[in-house]
């Protein structure tokens, strides 16, 4: 039987201190490019309770041992580097599902202490949240990110590989009845489910949730994406536009992904992040921290720079800024996905974090 990628690949590519050669003496996280990230992600599992076919195998990601996940006080951590020295301005703890982590309250409050007034928010599946969100916003949590693509229940039922989708409205009702603001729903473009993207989009204004349609990017960890089958953002807006009327309304600011659209004159918008066929590489602010405590400076480049070690080696916080601004700065230019010779990266989705 031919061997499975399930997306989580040895660390032998994690690398030792990045050069900085050229780069200019500044605190931030800038990279060859002139970008600066200051949005940084942080998955803390790489557990799900669902099983996406654009983001996981049928079977899951292989377990990564507790003792090397980042812990609670690791994650906090890092978190006040990026936010006092880094000029990190926003954190999302995501995963896997992040809550997964039976300490996930103990991660946000842990970070709320260590980076006081910081925006502090969750990507989730919803799975769970209508029991844990009071716990979460007392801790700290300032906003959710909700992942539905469809509120057709046997479409998410195939596509998820689990018949969640009560649970997943339960968890969101429970967002709104703590008072999350605003909430946001991600749904990932799927040609099984696009036929039901007005339905999701009359539901989300509805129901008073932030629509934002995101194209599938070669991520899954199958490596079953081609572009021929991608639905793009054009699309979409095709499909929507039968029922809606929708007038581009820009960017919230340049860095953002999503493309906004007023929706029968707004006040209600919805979202595209066109990542494959409008792509924002030249704008990206973003940073990202691995479970195991590496930096991924791009989703799609597979060099990842260690801070556990540095972390349990006893560095101090002024040796951790400096490997991850040499990691930043090495950055790519962009995901090259419209390149002849692109491939995609090893590690899945679910792997890397969001």
């Amino acid at each position: 039987m031919p061997a499975v990628n399930l997306g989580l690949p040895a660390r032998a590519a994690v690398r030792g201190e990045p050069t900085q050669v050229g780069r200019p003496e500044v605190a931030g996280l800038i990279d060859r490019f002139g970008r600066v990230a200051r949005d940084l992600r942080v998955s803390v599992t790489e557990k799900c309770s669902l099983r996406c076919t654009y983001c996981m195998p049928a079977e899951g990601l292989p377990n990564i041992p507790r003792e090397q996940l980042l812990s609670a006080a690791e994650i906090a951590r890092l978190v006040g580097i990026g936010v006092r020295d880094l000029g990190i301005t926003e954190v999302r703890f995501t995963g896997g599902e992040p809550l997964m982590r039976a300490d996930l309250a103990e991660i946000i409050g842990l970070s709320a202490d260590a980076a006081p007034g910081v925006d502090l928010s969750i990507t989730t599946n919803g799975i769970g949240l209508d029991h844990r969100i009071h716990s979460l916003v007392a801790a700290g949590l300032t906003r959710v990110n909700v992942s539905l693509d469809t509120i057709d229940r046997r479409h998410f039922a195939e596509l998820t590989r689990r018949d969640r989708l009560p649970a997943v409205l339960a968890g969101i009702r429970a967002a709104h009845d703590a008072g999350v603001s605003p909430l946001k729903i991600n749904a990932v473009l799927m040609r099984d489910t696009l036929a039901g993207a007005a339905d999701l989009l009359a539901w989300a204004i509805e129901n008073d949730c932030r629509l934002r349609f995101i194209e599938q990017m070669p991520l899954d960890a199958d490596h079953n994406w081609a572009r021929d089958n991608m639905v793009s953002a054009q699309a979409l807006l095709d499909v929507l536009g039968t029922r809606f009327t929708l007038t581009e309304a820009g960017r919230d600011d340049p860095s953002a992904p999503a493309e906004e659209w007023l929706v029968n004159g707004g006040p209600a918008t919805v979202g595209i992040i066109a990542s494959v066929t409008r792509s924002f590489c030249a704008a990206c602010d973003r940073t990202r921290i691995t479970a195991e405590g590496t930096v991924r400076s791009c989703l799609f480049g597979d060099d990842e720079t260690d801070l556990r070690g540095l972390l349990r080696g006893g560095a101090d916080d002024a040796e951790i800024a400096r490997w991850w601004r040499g990691a930043m700065w090495g950055k790519q230019a962009g995901h090259g996905i419209d390149s002849s010779g692109f491939v995609p990266p090893a590690r899945s989705m679910g792997a890397i974090g969001g």
